[in-house]
């Protein structure tokens, strides 16, 4: 029922539905975001719309409603945490993990969280409670969207037909790039781990006054 009417915004409204549920969808709302942009991608290939207006349609979409996280989170955080609902998808074990997240890879964690639906819109609120730069939050969630948004796009349009094989493509494609991007961080943190461990091995065991066991004899 959900994706039916989404097709019907699409459908009857054009760029400005694209935008619209691309939009509502970044700010939590359960719809999946490549619904929409299938939906655009087939539109274009039947020539109801033009393909160069849809796919940045599709991509401000879905920027414009992480940025309004971000600002949301920046600027009322606190005021935010206190409404029931944002505590629903931001408890406060979620916003510890989420703050430390960012604290140590803020660019790897935009990127893994925004392949992840249900977390996304809890991540990007924290990314502006705890104050991550603005530039780097738009520069890796930018880079994110350019990537992933014209692969669900290109699909659709070029294998309209096959809605069904597309839809598959898009959910592989997606696992894909949310593998890539845990590999990432997980790389990142083991290469962090390792080079903490070997800081913290001295090269002979050492008692409290700085001296080997072997010289105390």
């Amino acid at each position: 029922m959900a994706v039916e009417l989404v097709q019907w915004i699409v459908e009857n409204f054009t760029y400005l539905g694209i935008f619209s549920v691309l939009f509502i969808a970044a700010l939590g709302v359960p719809i999946p975001e490549e619904v929409p942009i299938v939906a655009a991608g087939v539109m274009a290939q039947a020539e109801l719309a033009r393909w160069w207006i849809a796919l940045p349609v599709c991509i401000l979409g879905v920027l414009c409603g992480d940025v309004v996280l971000y600002w949301s989170g920046r600027h009322w955080g606190e005021q935010l945490l206190n409404w029931r609902v944002v505590r629903i998808v931001l408890n406060p074990e979620r916003e510890a993990r989420l703050k430390a997240a960012y604290r140590r890879h803020a660019v790897k964690t935009v990127v893994t969280v925004r392949h992840v639906m249900g977390l996304r819109a809890a991540a990007f609120l924290t990314a502006g409670i705890a104050h991550v730069p603005f530039w780097k939050f738009l520069a890796a969630d930018g880079a994110a969207a350019t990537l992933g948004v014209p692969v669900s796009f290109a699909l659709a349009y070029f294998f309209a037909d096959q809605l069904e094989e597309v839809m598959t493509d898009v959910h592989q494609v997606e696992r894909w790039l949310g593998l890539f991007a845990v590999i990432v961080v997980a790389t990142g943190l083991g290469l962090v781990i390792w080079r903490r461990s070997r800081q913290g091995v001295p090269g002979e065991p050492q008692n409290g006054h700085g001296e080997s066991p072997a010289k105390m004899n």
